[in-house]
């Protein structure tokens, strides 16, 4: 081991170590990246790069996606979008058995594409569907493992924050990669309600079936969740026609829903305040994470570890499937007790490397990297949408949710399998699209 690896392996560690003791991501990095990069280049060299890299990073034109799509998160969540969605679902698939919980993870997935965070999903979603499966004496487990993987949709299906951090972080293109999210968040809400229908088929007391809606009924459901389609329509699909730029669609989709949210008198009573005040707490804390990462990234490549262990897994007479195997394997463990943002920009120096020797697709690789950070928000014992959904239904004992969660988890194992044999599934959408 070089004294640089030994350098970069003590940065690692350090890092971890300031995790557990509850330091910010963000402020981690930046510590462990200036303090490494004193020790390999010297102190006027991370004095330097910390004077310039946080200006010069915040300034850079292509994030302010993310504070646009923040904003078109919660201007949604404040304009009665999820009830709209959650009506419409309903009005199609509540005659079936569970099928409240199908209607749930299909709302899910719709307000998936205006939100683009997955704890903003389950909250929302929680707060309308819950109380809903309750009446109707849903299971404790069904209802609280759907909504809390339901939730995990909201970081799949485009806008998604995570995306953009990749993209970011891996210097591949968010709009690709934003639109390669499409058809395996689609595939994933099929799992999910495939994996709701043989639950209630082998234990049909779990969710009773709810009233058939006749087609009127339907069509004014379906008529009242319009206007968040058509938002979703014109971002994503003008993104697609190459109409806009990422930001551009960005700019479009949190203005439309501000228009939304107004129209529907959503918000007076201090919610505009709340969905600004919001927009910018989020976007602040987006920002420290990726200028930690951009200290912390140089710092592990002036090791030079990264480089050499993707000499020593490339070297391995193991198949690459395999190694991916062993790679996504380590992020389950990872996941377990690091918070998904925290596992992307930690590992991503060093993955990204051991990827590209391996010749995987990097769009496709950040496809199954967001499904494995949704399989962490539901891991024990950190499980960030499983303690939100915790905090909506205090009465239900919290080993019931995590149980409730095991048949999803699986779910998406299922998932990440069939991505893994079909890549074309994820990229399809990308390599069609019109630059």
């Amino acid at each position: 081991m070089t004294y640089g690896d030994l350098v970069g392996v003590i940065g690692v560690l350090a890092m971890l170590l300031l995790l557990a003791l509850h330091m910010p991501i963000g402020t981690a990095m930046l510590l462990v990246g200036v303090v490494g990069y004193a020790v390999l280049n010297g102190i006027p060299s991370a004095l330097s790069i910390l004077a310039t890299y946080p200006y010069q990073y915040a300034a850079v034109y292509d994030l302010a996606v993310i504070p646009l799509f923040v904003l078109m998160g919660n201007a949604a969540s404040v304009s009665g979008m999820a009830r709209d969605l959650f009506t419409a679902a309903y009005a199609w698939f509540g005659h079936w058995r569970g099928g409240l919980a199908t209607a749930t993870i299909a709302a899910c997935a719709g307000f998936a594409a205006v939100s683009g965070s997955s704890v903003a999903s389950a909250v929302t979603m929680g707060k309308v569907c819950l109380p809903e499966m309750r009446r109707y004496n849903y299971d404790h487990r069904l209802s609280t493992g759907t909504i809390a993987a339901g939730g995990t949709l909201g970081i799949l299906i485009p806008p998604s924050t995570a995306f953009v951090i990749y993209g970011i972080l891996t210097e591949q293109s968010i709009g690709r990669l934003l639109l390669a999210g499409i058809l395996p968040g689609l595939l994933l809400t099929a799992i999910f309600m495939a994996t709701i229908a043989i639950w209630t088929r082998l234990r049909p007391e779990i969710g009773p079936a709810g009233r058939r809606s006749t087609w009127q009924e339907r069509r004014q459901a379906t008529g009242k969740a319009g206007p968040m389609l058509t938002v979703v329509l014109i971002t994503i699909g003008g993104l697609y026609a190459g109409i806009f730029t990422v930001n551009e669609a960005a700019a479009v989709g949190g203005f439309l829903a501000l228009i939304y949210a107004w129209w529907k008198k959503s918000l007076g009573g201090g919610n505009l305040r709340d969905v600004l005040v919001e927009t910018v707490r989020t976007t602040a804390t987006v920002f420290l994470i990726l200028i930690g990462a951009q200290i912390f990234g140089p710092f592990l490549a002036l090791s030079g570890l990264p480089e050499h262990l993707a000499g020593l897994v490339s070297g391995l007479e193991l198949p690459r499937v395999a190694i991916l195997t062993i790679v996504l394997l380590v992020y389950l463990a990872l996941g377990t007790f690091l918070e998904g943002f925290s596992m992307l920009v930690l590992t991503l120096p060093v993955v990204i490397p051991i990827m590209n020797a391996l010749g995987y697709d990097l769009i496709w690789f950040g496809v199954i990297m967001v499904i494995v950070l949704e399989m962490g928000l539901i891991d024990p014992p950190v499980g960030i949408n499983v303690f939100v959904i915790k905090g909506l239904v205090p009465d239900v004992p919290m080993s019931e949710i995590f149980i409730g969660i095991v048949p999803f988890w699986f779910a998406m194992m299922a998932g990440i399998a069939i991505l893994v044999a079909f890549p074309e599934i994820a990229l399809i959408i990308p390599n069609s699209m019109i630059d």
